[in-house]
């Protein structure tokens, strides 16, 4: 039995913090606390490969080794060579750095990174005689630096590659949203596994293939083959085992209805495959219509969608698209609730619906609204300057 408490940090998209303290606190996470872009919590070797597994909104898990003030060069590349490297990977396997710094000494991340890359392999040379080598894809071991003013912390990287990477894409479209993302979007609106959900603008299919494995209590890590910890010499195969067992006969069928439709054909057929990738595929139904031609397959539903915007995809008058998606809705999806995530606040506010939700979540680099319109039988009058 598992019984080492370790505190970790995991790291998601901003403005889906407390969604994931959420899912950490279902896990059975201790000591869960939200902070800027990630959620710390406390917990077992076990409780932190099962994370891994099965958290939807987390980027990656870091593990907390060292902290210690800097002022130099010399602090730095001393305070690296002092932990024990060798009792996580041996000599003969591969390490990365990312350093990341912020108001710090430093004026130079790559440069950190050089920095304590070097005392991490001149301690292996100075003991062994020979030193692990550098990769930057799939490293056995993947080291966390950041460094804020005076202050350093040291973490060890459990996830490896990023934990969006689920293993199921085959193709991605334009502009695709992140699995991460499209996860939290998916907990954040409340979705109950149970409604018919569509989306009307479907790309690659990443809503509705999250929105499957929700649905089917599937882990979002299944088709993973890899993580970080993995590669570590303190890995335990047998408790992996016993997990990732569990979480196989934790799934169970589901008959949801979940729709896809959009104007690219090429899109659809990295949607089907992407669905194949994850045997979901019976749950998802593909169509090639375009949005003004939609009429809802049933009723009620939830429309979720990630409608093209002017930073991500150029749309010759973007406010009379916005104004088209708030009279389609009206007129043929009356009954449904409606979710929609966009960057273009001007464009929102000529859906004409005024939101009864909306959260401040980020795409990448772009800062975003997320919002719900409830479309009521006989829906409200146009409200052309909704307050987004």
């Amino acid at each position: 039995m598992e019984t080492n408490s370790q505190s970790y940090i995991a790291k998601t998209i901003s403005g889906l913090e407390n969604v994931l303290a959420a899912e950490l606190n279902a896990l059975g996470a201790s000591e869960v606390k939200v902070i800027n872009r990630a959620v710390s919590f406390s917990g077992d070797t076990k409780l932190m490969y099962t994370a891994n597994l099965w958290l939807r909104t987390a980027l990656r898990i870091l593990e907390p080794v060292s902290t210690f003030r800097v002022n130099s060069n010399d602090d730095l590349y001393n305070c690296i060579s002092d932990y024990p490297w060798e009792s996580i990977i041996n000599v003969e396997q591969t390490l990365a750095v990312d350093a990341f710094i912020s108001n710090s000494v430093f004026n130079n991340s790559q440069f950190v990174a050089q920095k304590v890359k070097d005392a991490v392999v001149d301690r292996f040379r100075k003991k062994f005689g020979k030193r692990p080598s550098v990769s930057i894809e799939n490293p056995d071991l993947r080291i966390n630096v950041h460094i804020t003013q005076n202050n350093c912390n040291v973490s060890l990287d459990t996830s490896g590659e990023s934990l969006h990477k689920r293993g199921y894409r085959k193709i991605s479209g334009q502009a695709p949203l992140s699995e991460v993302l499209a996860a939290g979007l998916i907990l954040l609106s409340g979705w109950d596994k149970k409604t018919t959900l569509v989306d009307p603008m479907c790309g690659s299919g990443t809503i509705l293939t999250e929105a499957a494995l929700i649905a089917e209590n599937k882990a979002p890590g299944i088709f993973r083959n890899n993580f970080g910890f993995m590669n570590w010499k303190n890995f335990n195969t047998d408790l992996w085992k016993e997990i990732f067992t569990d979480a196989k006969r934790q799934s169970s069928k589901s008959n949801v209805k979940l729709f896809g439709y959009d104007i690219s054909q090429r899109a659809l057929e990295g949607a089907a495959q992407n669905a194949v990738g994850t045997g979901l595929q019976e749950n998802i139904k593909l169509e090639r219509t375009p949005f003004e031609k939609l009429v809802p397959p049933v009723r009620p539903g939830t429309l979720l969608f990630n409608p093209p915007y002017g930073e991500r995809i150029q749309k010759d008058d973007i406010v009379a698209f916005y104004k088209t998606i708030g009279d389609i809705m009206k007129q043929r999806f009356s009954g449904f609730e409606a979710w929609l995530i966009s960057s273009d606040m001007d464009a929102l506010k000529h859906i004409g619906l005024k939101p009864s939700a909306k959260y401040k979540v980020f795409n990448g680099p772009l800062e975003c609204r997320f919002v719900k319109f409830n479309l009521y039988e006989g829906s409200k009058k146009r409200k052309e300057n909704s307050e987004i």
